[in-house]
């Protein structure tokens, strides 16, 4: 379980009962030490990846650069950390949002699926 993601159901959390309930997954997790944490290195290459994105480096898809703004570039990166710091530990991200993950692949060499074919 990442960090990034505990942070982002605290953060969409309706109610109290919700976040002490995130709060135990949290513990869990921690004190099983299957917490996974970006450490300074995968801050600063989130920054590479997002700054590589933004300008549109000389990855290419479909023979254009892909390109973000600087709003896509904020909305991203909880997943560009949540990507660097699974690539680090070499483990596979479950996400819906396999479209953002796709594109940031390029400058992360992330493993990713889509929950309904993981969890077949």
């Amino acid at each position: 379980m990442s960090a990034v993601v505990i942070q982002e159901l605290a953060a969409g959390a309706l109610d109290n009962a919700r976040l002490r309930e995130l709060e135990t997954i949290r513990r869990s997790y921690e004190r099983d030490e299957r917490l996974l944490i970006p450490n300074g290195e995968d801050w600063y290459l989130a920054g590479k990846v997002l700054n590589s994105l933004y300008r549109g480096s000389a990855v290419t898809r479909r023979g254009s650069r892909v390109r973000i703004s600087k709003e896509d570039q904020q909305r991203i990166i909880r997943d560009v950390l949540i990507a660097r710091s699974a690539r680090r530990l070499n483990v596979k991200v479950i996400t819906s949002n396999v479209r953002d993950f796709e594109m940031i692949r390029p400058y992360c060499a992330v493993s990713v699926e889509h929950p309904k074919d993981f969890f077949r």
